[in-house]
């Protein structure tokens, strides 16, 4: 497990973004409420000190819909052509390839700063702020603003707010801390719209995102005696319904929530790919439960209640294992 942050940390981050000018700002492909919370807050707080900071996402999917209300006009998909004479300020991204899958050209920045709080963070920086404890990164955000003396206006809240709501699960997850909370109140006293948010992110649900979430559910099986939920996303799933990739985002919630689990597996196939490289989510209702030791035995990675991966195995292949690694470790914790 990543150590816990420490004031050095801290300071060399701060430090390189007072002595620099220029910086473009990533986050991880697919991107989610903290990644695109962070990434944004982030952006325009490099801005408000006067700096120089372009704001990139890669790959060409839209952002997804329920984030749609966000203001990422400006957000470009296209390395800057002075990306040697900028500072990359990586947030929410436990390894370099979760940039996307050809990291190197941002990998070639002056200076790399690594700021996340994903326990296994590879820190790939040259200068790596990495938080486990925190409950998003968009909280780890707000302690390097609070050292830079950034203002947090209306327009800087909502987007961090929208980080810590995503990310604790509406602040039902165990990463809520009570710093968490106090940050929250914090937030929406500087002018997120706590009602805005609520609507756009949680009660905007596209139709065709339903009927992909009863395609899931109708799938769903159980193993290990009800512990283990599995359910799996085909590639004409989402083609029949008329579901994006981005739609499949929270269905896994529905399969956690299943009484008496504790690992929740949604397994799919993006659409429109070649040949349909599996992404997989892993969530587990239980301390003793590492999920991101299980993701890694695929090269994925994430928190201990919540990871993922892709892999190109079937999804029988998967599923095997996915419970052996569940077993395993319910073996260790139970001996």
């Amino acid at each position: 497990m990543s150590s816990p942050q420490t004031t050095s940390d801290l300071q060399a981050v701060v430090d390189a973004l007072r002595a620099n000018d220029r910086f473009v700002v990533v986050s991880h492909e697919n991107p989610d409420g903290d990644s695109l919370g962070s990434l944004l807050a982030t952006t325009l707080a490099l801005r408000q000190l006067g700096k120089d900071a372009v704001m990139y996402l890669s790959g060409d999917s839209p952002i997804p819909r329920e984030y749609g209300f966000m203001p990422l006009d400006d957000l470009t998909r296209e390395v800057p052509a002075d990306i040697s004479g900028r500072v990359l300020v990586a947030v929410d991204c436990a390894k370099a390839d979760r940039i996307g899958p050809d990291p190197e050209p941002l990998l070639a920045a002056k200076l790399k700063l690594d700021i996340d709080h994903h326990h296994d963070n590879s820190r790939f920086g040259d200068v790596n702020l990495i938080v486990a404890q925190a409950s998003s990164t968009g909280e780890v955000m707000r302690d390097v603003f609070r050292e830079l003396g950034v203002e947090i206006t209306s327009d800087i809240a909502e987007p961090l707010y929208i980080a810590l709501v995503t990310d604790t699960g509406r602040f039902q997850y165990t990463n809520t801390t009570p710093k968490a909370l106090r940050l929250a109140a914090e937030l929406v006293e500087a002018g997120a719209d706590v009602h805005a948010v609520f609507q756009q992110v949680y009660e905007s649900v596209e139709f065709a995102k339903l009927k992909l979430l009863a395609r899931a559910l109708d799938r769903a099986q159980v193993l290990e005696g009800g512990r283990i939920i599995v359910s799996v996303l085909l590639q004409s799933d989402f083609t029949e319904v008329g579901a994006v990739a981005a739609y499949s985002e929270g269905i896994i919630d529905y399969l956690r929530a299943v009484e008496g689990s504790e690992l929740a597996v949604l397994i799919r196939e993006p659409p429109g790919a070649d040949r349909p490289t599996r992404r997989v989510s892993l969530r587990s209702s239980v301390d003793e439960l590492d999920v991101s030791a299980i993701a890694r035995r695929f090269g994925g990675g994430g928190h201990r209640q919540a990871a993922g991966f892709s892999s190109d195995a079937s999804i029988d292949e998967i599923t095997a294992i996915i419970r052996d690694g569940f077993v395993e470790q319910r073996a260790r914790a139970s001996a």
